[in-house]
């Protein structure tokens, strides 16, 4: 998908848009007034879109085919119905707005919210669920657990939607883009009840676990893995994985690969010529696409800024 912007006050218009942009729909307006305004920030398979509707819009929509979170700033979605269930959503209001494989309706009324998509399948990817189980992973419910899990997922889609997918470097690295997509499905399942939560521990957290967790870790630096390609590879469960590497590194499995990473940003830096390159562009190469973080980081485990190395 591509970033972008439409404007419009025409209902012809919208509903092509519409149609182009999301799926087949049929959409009505109660007002004379219409007036529309979607922006859209985009980069692989995920999409984080602003939308100000500033009429009353009616929808019947087909399925999205991908995973679709909304959330209202202003206005409300009314008798909004999917899959056997009717709801309204009001200012503050984060859900899960349709199965990707299930038809929509509703009506939106004068409002200014989110629409988040993404591939359904990376839930699956990041879960880590077991090659043994056909089922892909699914969401169970379009509400929140928590409120702190609600306000947890917006601040990530605000940093995506804001900073992360409007980076030209995101679309360049494959590392960053993986980074992004890990970082947004991990927040979803976190946010969701989930078909994840119903499932065993796995294997107990031996020794080989980690051995093998981090021959592949340090063989695959440059392309983007995730934690769920890194217990396949030690062929244990995700659960097992992160369990093993508490007992016996007192850290986590991205923790551990972030510093492997840190350390070939360290290694470039002490390389490079610092008129011919940048701390940014340098750091992007190995997936890290907020130069604020990786900076504390780089500091916390070198005792220097980046750019220290660079220049010495």
């Amino acid at each position: 998908m591509e970033s972008m912007l439409f404007e419009s006050r025409d209902l012809g218009e919208t509903e092509e848009f519409l149609n182009r942009a999301y799926t087949k729909m049929q959409i009505g307006g109660g007002s004379s007034t219409v007036r529309t305004r979607i922006a859209r920030a985009a980069a692989g398979s995920i999409s984080v879109d602003r939308l100000e509707i500033g009429f009353e819009m009616s929808y019947d929509a087909d399925p999205l085919g991908k995973l679709c979170l909304c959330e209202v700033y202003t206005g409300s979605v009314e008798d909004h119905a999917t899959d056997g269930w009717e709801d309204a959503f009001r200012p503050g209001d984060l859900v899960s707005f349709a199965p990707p494989d299930r038809p929509y309706s509703g009506k939106v009324c004068r409002s200014s919210y989110t629409i988040t998509m993404f591939d359904p399948a990376l839930l699956t990817k990041v879960a880590g669920v077991s090659r043994k189980q056909d089922a892909p992973v699914r969401l169970l419910g379009h509400r929140p657990q928590s409120r702190h899990a609600a306000q947890h997922l917006s601040r990530t889609i605000a940093y995506l939607g804001d900073q992360v997918l409007r980076n030209p470097l995101v679309k360049e690295s494959p590392l960053v883009l993986a980074s992004a997509s890990h970082l947004l499905a991990a927040s979803v399942l976190a946010t969701f009840p989930n078909t994840t939560m119903t499932e065993p521990e796995g294997r107990a957290a031996h020794p080989g676990t980690v051995q093998r967790a981090l021959a592949y870790m340090e063989s695959h630096l440059d392309q983007p893995i995730g934690v769920a390609d890194i217990a396949a590879a030690a062929g244990v469960t995700v659960r097992a994985l992160q369990a093993a590497f508490r007992r016996h590194l007192d850290s986590t499995p991205l923790d551990h690969l972030r510093r492997l990473r840190l350390a070939e940003v360290r290694a470039e830096l002490l390389a490079a010529d610092p008129t011919e390159t940048t701390v940014a562009a340098i750091a992007a190469r190995w997936g890290f696409h907020h130069h604020g973080r990786m900076t504390a980081a780089y500091r916390d485990l070198y005792g220097e800024l980046p750019s220290t190395t660079l220049n010495s």
